[in-house]
């Protein structure tokens, strides 16, 4: 069985082409994007673009495709969107443990007030002052998929004291993690507060004024999310106020536009929606696609469905 695969440019299907897993007599690879008219032939498998986002899946509803491959690990809308007769796998695997290298990054920055010294290098201003460090403090990270768990694994070295929150309370390797009926006396307790969940309409807007308002006076919010999970205006006002700090490389909506308060309030760190953009991205990638095209041309279903809108399996 031929098995036909679609990549995105040109970059890819070279460093796949040069596999000779992938470049097997019964593997054709091609470059198409839904930016590019229909395809007039069946694909097996598509791999969307790094950067494409699910507004660009109905457009695949003109062409005869089994799969698709995103490069992304979050996959909000996509189930609205995905057309009928498809399998929507995402990058579990690619993004963790580059999302948790920055959530951490962004810890250690606002936490070592590198972003205020920073600030001041321009103008020469030799600017010393307290800061809370990380060493000693409470973190509670709000999810424990890849990303919390990436998270957690990279706070180890740091001496914190750390506390994990998911949707039902249980034990793993790592010790207790707490239910979310939990999550309010934690956050009154928590230095730093991450957040690694994925958005859905339960956790959309989940950080709200009240749940800000638990969490401690001074404590840093952490978003490596979703943006649409923290309310907005609510932190805009809560950081405002002096009663919180917060390092977000996701926000609602984005970019965030260039007027907004929150570029220039006191105690704020954001970063460009950048927590997998490194680039030993294809090192990941790549063997993932080509663990895809191996199962396919066993005849197995792909690893990593996360919407599945076929008939049958």
């Amino acid at each position: 069985m031929t098995i036909t695969v679609a990549v995105p440019d040109a970059a890819m299907l070279d460093r796949l082409s040069a596999v000779a897993n992938a470049a097997a007599d019964d593997v054709v690879l091609e470059v198409w994007t839904t930016d590019d008219p229909p395809l007039d032939h069946p694909v097996d498998l598509v791999v969307l673009p790094y950067s494409v986002s699910a507004a660009a899946l109905p457009a695949l509803a003109h062409s005869p495709v089994s799969v698709i491959q995103s490069q992304l690990l979050g996959y909000d809308a996509v189930e609205r969107l995905l057309p009928a007769g498809l399998a929507y796998c995402n990058a579990v695997g690619v993004h963790e443990g580059p999302t948790a290298e920055l959530a951490v990054a962004l810890m250690l920055e606002s936490q070592r007030g590198l972003d205020v010294i920073a600030r001041a290098q321009p103008s020469g201003s030799w600017q010393r002052d307290w800061y809370p460090g990380l060493l000693g403090r409470s973190v509670l990270i709000v999810g424990v998929g890849g990303v919390g768990e990436a998270v957690a694994a990279r706070l180890e070295p740091f001496g914190v004291t750390l506390s994990r929150v998911a949707r039902t309370a249980r034990d793993d390797r790592r010790g207790v993690i707490h239910s979310l009926s939990d999550l309010p006396a934690l956050l009154g307790e928590a230095d730093i507060v991450v957040l690694g969940i994925p958005l859905t309409a339960e956790t959309t807007g989940m950080v709200d004024a009240a749940f800000l308002g638990q969490m401690k006076a001074g404590a840093l919010l952490v978003n490596v999310s979703r943006g649409a999970i923290v309310d907005t205006a609510a932190v805009t006002a809560r950081v405002a106020s002096g009663a919180i700090r917060v390092a977000l490389d996701v926000v609602e909506p984005e970019p965030l536009p260039p007027e907004h308060p929150l570029w220039t309030l006191p105690g704020v760190i954001i970063t460009p929606h950048l927590g997998g953009q490194v680039a030993s991205m294809a090192s990941r990638i790549d063997p993932l696609v080509r663990l895809q095209i191996s199962r396919l041309r066993s005849g197995l279903s792909p690893l990593n469905i996360v919407v599945d809108t076929r008939t049958s399996l």
